[in-house]
């Protein structure tokens, strides 16, 4: 085996084979999957399949996963239809917003031939790794989680054991694959601590197996709603133009920049506490353009914030253009977009096997 600094690809035909007591000896694919699983840095992330995703989501999450598979050599992309369940779906609904956000995060960029793109529930290990987790892991600390305790009111303040247990899925995802990094946001640091905290707590208990993940954090300011800059841009927030998706018009976007939420000073500055709806549109501007803040506040000179909605707004318009005619095309060849998904999920067992039947063998199933 040989490896180039942290670049490496499987080459699946290799084998090796030697000769003992008349005996041949062969390492299989699988094998050699599993030793090349224990000293390789890998990446996972996931995307819920919420349908076409939003500017927030491109911008913190999706142009990061682009950038990512570039620079690096295992990097694994997943569909998270399984936790798209924590919240009631109906199944006609969550089959086409499966496809749907498939065909986005290609549109945006992401490439099956640099990275495997699935979806997690053709990836049985996901689940049965998670309930051995599970056992290894104490309710408190997922009730004290703060996604629980928001998204449970949802649920008139019951909550289902699906919502208090997915970050424990979260970690199963991740360490399924012995990934060693994370891209997340800031919302799901405390996720990944814990399943941090998880790998180390199996690697005390059955010996040294898992890597502990590390967070690849975002460089983009988390993206704020248009209509109330306090809080986070959502696809579920009930008012339509806070929220602006990657496919929507030109006209769509104008409407939506041109209602959103600012102040009584025209003019544009960065101010984040005291200017929080302002400082959002400038930190779109700058994320969609590749510019810095010091530079976006250079080119708004003079401008009121009126006119610089517009500004923004076209900015936006002209980023996703071409990622809104791609989405259209994909969209039409549904047959592509499952055969996509299957195709890596086929990929991602060969990765996911190896490692599960020795988390078997460790935890005495076999």
């Amino acid at each position: 085996m040989f490896f180039a600094a942290r670049k490496i690809r499987l080459q699946c035909s290799w084998e090796l084979r030697w000769q003992s007591a008349g005996i041949l000896h062969m390492f299989t694919t699988k094998m050699f999957a599993f030793l090349y699983n224990m000293v390789v840095d890998r990446i996972f992330s996931g995307i819920q399949p919420t349908g076409t995703p939003h500017l927030g989501n491109y911008l913190g999450a999706i142009q990061n996963w682009v950038n990512l598979q570039e620079e690096c050599s295992s990097v694994l992309y997943s569909i998270m239809d399984m936790h798209s369940l924590t919240m009631p779906k109906e199944p006609a609904v969550l089959r086409q917003n499966i496809l749907d956000t498939t065909a986005a995060i290609l549109a945006c960029g992401i490439d099956p031939k640099k990275c495997f793109l699935f979806r997690q529930s053709l990836v049985p290990e996901h689940a049965e790794l998670a309930w051995i987790l599970g056992c290894l892991t104490n309710v408190p600390r997922l009730l004290r989680l703060p996604q629980w305790k928001m998204k449970r009111a949802s649920q008139n303040n019951e909550g289902t054991v699906g919502l208090l247990t997915y970050p424990v899925l979260q970690a199963a995802d991740i360490l399924l694959y012995k990934s060693t990094h994370v891209p997340v946001g800031e919302d799901q640091v405390l996720h990944l601590e814990l399943a941090q905290d998880i790998a180390q707590h199996f690697n005390k208990k059955y010996g040294e197996f898992f890597p502990v993940p590390k967070a690849i954090l975002s460089t983009t300011k988390k993206i704020k709603s248009l209509r109330d800059p306090t809080v986070k841009m959502s696809k579920s927030d009930p008012q339509k133009l806070a929220t602006v998706n990657i496919a929507d018009s030109p006209d769509e976007i104008v409407l939506k920049f041109r209602k959103a939420v600012t102040d009584f000073t025209s003019e544009v500055t960065f101010d984040p506490d005291g200017r929080p709806g302002v400082s959002n549109l400038v930190s779109i501007h700058a994320a969609v353009t590749g510019l810095s803040i010091k530079e976006v506040l250079h080119q708004s000179a003079g401008l009121d914030t009126a006119h610089y909605k517009m500004v923004v707004a076209e900015s936006v318009i002209q980023r996703f253009a071409p990622i809104r005619n791609e989405i259209k095309k994909l969209q039409e060849d549904k047959s592509h977009l499952m055969k996509v998904l299957e195709d890596g999920a086929e990929k991602a067992k060969e990765l996911a096997a190896p490692i599960y039947q020795e988390i078997r063998r460790l935890v005495g199933f076999q």
